[in-house]
């Protein structure tokens, strides 16, 4: 099997990269034989495999916007000609080369992500090829996966489109080094925490406006950046005021870890994606979650089971961390039955044989 569209392995920088590090070495110890393709601009050292994953380097132009697409592209070319049995693809931007395999007779599998062509961060042009890419998606590829439930009720409603849902995983943790927050003068408790890239998509400018018209004495960390030049990263960074600390990319997990544990609450702005990736980290760690009202965020924590919500807009934040002031005995409670949280459909391993089914199911077709 090969797996195309992500940065690559063992790169471990977004959810995708995780996604392939969690499904694919549990494949490979399974006696699956894997390869995945990395952006070569990427990878200084080029070993030919890493825990029994097999590497292939394909170069890329490096621009923001082209990087992915131009690897993906070279990537589809080359899996081509191989001896490959399935193709597995990331990202709905590649909606367009599933037409390659389909020429050669490979069967091919897409995970579709999310809403990419309602994200801020595209516009005009941007947000035209994504809606246009997803519905070739699902027109090229022999299976698509979506990893919510909602998101595969989405697809169905825009492009009248079947997938099989499988979700993303997450891995539970009971505890941590409380000491690792002590280098940004934290201690447990006294702050409120934001794990994601600094883009409008996950509405962390309106998480800091309310959060700062808020009483708290607490700081609010915000944890991440984007790898490039940008206006909104930097006019946010920008913001003076003792209670925000940006940290910036945090590549310790032991002290992303801590990060997690040690908050008062956890506070998830993202908008527009299926099963995400931090607010897994924060059922699985142990946080009180506040989380933007939608769809997704309300299959994730269950309706409010696991968590309480805001809307979009900086009064809502504000009320909601002003009224989670005044409770810390029903934040504490969020805490210690957070971990519940993370259902039957969120284990790694229960996601790696729903895609072991899938593949041998292609291959038998195939």
């Amino acid at each position: 099997m090969a797996i195309i569209g992500t940065r690559g392995y063992p790169y471990v920088y977004s959810g995708y990269e995780t996604f392939v590090k969690e499904m694919g070495e549990r494949l490979a110890k399974r006696g699956f034989e894997i390869t995945v393709y990395c952006h070569r601009p990427l990878f200084a050292q080029r070993p030919k495999t890493v825990n029994g994953i097999r590497l292939v380097y394909v170069p890329c132009i490096e621009t923001k916007n082209l990087s992915q697409l131009t690897n993906s592209f070279l990537s589809m070319l080359h899996v081509c000609f191989s001896k490959t049995d399935v193709v597995f693809v990331a990202n709905s931007a590649n909606g367009p080369f599933g037409l390659l395999p389909r020429l050669v007779g490979k069967p091919s599998v897409i995970n579709v992500d999310g809403l990419e062509w309602l994200r801020p961060k595209w516009k005009g042009l941007g947000a035209t090829y994504f809606r246009i890419a997803s519905k070739l998606a699902t027109k090229f590829y022999d299976c698509v996966v979506t990893d919510s439930d909602e998101m595969q009720k989405i697809y169905l409603e825009e492009f009248n489109a079947p997938s099989t849902m499988i979700a993303y995983g997450g891995n539970p943790r009971e505890s941590s080094d409380s000491s690792l927050i002590a280098q940004w003068n934290l201690t447990p408790q006294s702050y409120y925490l934001i794990v994601g890239r600094l883009i409008p998509d996950n509405n962390s400018d309106l998480i800091v406006d309310g959060f700062l018209a808020s009483g708290t004495q607490r700081k609010l960390v915000i944890v991440g950046d984007v790898p490039y030049q940008d206006a909104f990263a930097q006019r946010m960074k920008n913001i003076a005021d003792d209670r925000l600390l940006f940290t910036g990319y945090v590549r310790d997990q032991e002290a992303l870890a801590a990060l997690y544990h040690n908050c008062y609450g956890y506070l998830h702005g993202h908008e527009y994606g299926g099963t995400n990736p931090a607010m897994l980290k924060a059922l699985g760690y142990g946080c009180a979650i506040l989380a933007l009202n939608t769809r997704f965020n309300q299959e994730m924590l269950q309706q409010g089971k696991y968590g309480w919500y805001f809307e979009k807009e900086a009064n809502s934040i504000r009320d909601l961390v002003n009224y989670a002031e005044t409770v810390p005995e029903q934040m504490k409670q969020l805490r210690e039955s957070s971990r519940d949280g993370l259902v039957q459909k969120y284990n790694w391993d229960f996601v790696t044989d729903e895609y072991e089914r899938l593949f041998k199911s292609l291959c038998s077709l195939g």
